[in-house]
């Protein structure tokens, strides 16, 4: 199914918002998702979505977000019984979703990285003992001298670009011994393509749809500015995702060995997986 909503996508990739709204006045084809970026399209956001992260916070406690955490801290946990994890730095924690429960009973010196304050605050309420840092995963590899059991990131690391994603990771490296990063496994369509709009339209009307009484706040605060920051030129862009395969490829390019994927949760934009490496 083709639809309005793919040639509202196809507008803002023009930068053609005043295109893209008329396309959404035609006859409705992903009902939420029209709702929801006619809305936000007229509200004229800045796009920015971690600054003030109440909408972030109600996206990943709700809809699918509650099983998929709770795969990726299993997965987590199980990597530190495993590899006897006694040092971790989580690059991104984000309100410690992910960490929090996987460090649980567990004797691990836990450092936390996470740019916003608000999130970090909430992370370190949970985690009192560990060590914090309010600031980006850039910054703070530029200026790692010591040395971890473990570097994890879920969800994080494709809100970088690829470059300086490949320059943090290498950076990195002489620091860890090994890397856990956790993903979405999204198709390898060419950006823009009719393929690559007709599945973010498909997907985000999935998404949305999984949110009830909170889907308002979690559409403009979160979902649309991600949606079409990574669609409309000089937009502010949150995210650069791209497939497994290739987060693999990147990973043995930035000089890492021993590069595992495994699956972990069907979520509705893409697959979630498991990468591991060693140093």
């Amino acid at each position: 199914m083709v639809g309005n909503e793919v040639a509202a996508l196809r507008a803002l990739t023009d930068g053609d918002v005043t295109g893209a709204r008329a396309a959404l006045e035609n006859e409705v084809t992903r009902p939420l998702l029209n709702a929801a970026l006619r809305t936000y399209l007229t509200a004229g956001d800045d796009g920015r979505v971690y600054d003030q992260p109440a909408a972030f916070t109600a996206f990943i406690r709700g809809g699918g977000n509650v099983g998929l955490y709770r795969a990726v801290s299993s997965a987590l946990a199980e990597l530190y019984d495993r590899h006897e994890v006694t040092t971790l730095v989580d690059i991104g924690c984000g309100d410690g979703k992910a960490v929090v429960p996987a460090v649980e009973g567990r004797d691990v010196a836990v450092t936390l990285v996470e740019p916003s304050r608000a999130l970090l605050d909430e992370a370190v309420a949970q985690l009192p003992g560990a060590t914090a840092h309010n600031t980006d995963a850039a910054t703070f590899v530029s200026a790692l001298t010591g040395r971890f059991d473990l570097a994890e990131s879920t969800f994080a690391l494709h809100t970088l670009p690829h470059e300086e994603r490949s320059a943090v990771l290498t950076a990195l490296r002489g620091h860890v011994s090994r890397l856990a990063l956790v993903e979405f496994d999204v198709p390898d369509d060419p950006p823009g393509s009719p393929e690559h709009l007709t599945f973010l339209a498909d997907t985000y009307e999935q998404g949305l749809a999984e949110y009830e009484a909170d889907r308002d706040v979690v559409a403009q605060g979160f979902l649309m500015p991600v949606l079409a920051g990574q669609l409309t030129p000089g937009a502010t862009r949150n995210t650069w995702e791209q497939p497994a395969t290739a987060w693999a490829a990147q990973l043995t390019a930035c000089g890492y060995r021993e590069v595992t994927m495994q699956p972990l949760y069907d979520y509705w934009s893409s697959p979630a997986f498991l990468l591991t490496a060693t140093t």
